[in-house]
């Protein structure tokens, strides 16, 4: 098998995480400092050769563990995006498409302009008014988004169909420079929440859609 096959059987099979600072110069260290076990009667070019050989080999393979293994995920990405998306419509001083304190005004407000029906809901009781909606993409679809305040911050909610994949994991929290997101699923639905709010306020707001989403 070549350094090329190595590399493919790595990139398709690996799973994904981080690979350790100085994988490669360990590998390479380890090799270079285990005695040999050829013959004693071979010339010193067949050692240096095999040698050569394996550690290549080995430095290929940690070449293409390190590649593989760096690649961001896919909630990675999704993370990148949301947060990204959430600055944007801060920046741009376009929060919402539609401004309103009503859940039935935001909810129908969609029809027609995403293929799934979105939920809103008011917490306004609960210190999370509804501010409005807007549309957005996110993963390269277009998606609704559900604008909430507490205190002096903004939450974004983007909601789309769940996936297989996604309706069956549990709620997670995840930080992106300085910003919290809190992910979870409901109903057949996918949420993912992201403000510069902590992240145990966004827990409370993840409770909070639970429950009202349950109630109806």
């Amino acid at each position: 098998m070549d350094n090329e096959d190595v590399r493919s059987l790595v990139s398709a099979h690996a799973t994904r995480h981080r690979a350790p600072t100085g994988l490669a110069d360990r590998i390479a260290d380890a090799l270079l400092a285990a005695p040999s076990h050829a013959d004693r009667g071979r010339s010193r070019f067949w050692q240096g050769a095999g040698l050569g050989a394996a550690t290549t080999a080995a430095l290929a393979v940690a070449l293409g563990i390190g590649l593989t293994l760096t690649q961001p995920s896919r909630d990675d990405v999704l993370v990148d995006e949301a947060v990204a998306s959430h600055l944007r419509s801060l920046q741009a001083g376009h929060a919402v498409d539609v401004a309103s304190s009503d859940q039935h005004t935001v909810k129908p407000w969609f029809n027609g302009r995403i293929n799934y029906a979105a939920p809103a809901f008011d917490l306004a009781a609960d210190g999370f008014p509804l501010v409005g909606g807007r549309l957005d993409y996110f993963d390269r679809e277009p998606v609704a988004v559900l604008v909430y305040r507490h205190r002096l911050h903004t939450i974004n909610v983007f909601v789309r169909p769940a996936s297989d994949g996604s309706a069956r994991s549990g709620p997670r929290t995840l930080d992106r420079r300085g910003f919290a997101i809190e992910r979870w699923t409901s109903d057949g639905m996918e949420f993912w929440a992201v403000s510069d709010a902590d992240a145990a306020t966004l827990a409370q707001l993840r409770g909070l859609m639970l429950a009202e989403g349950h109630a109806h």
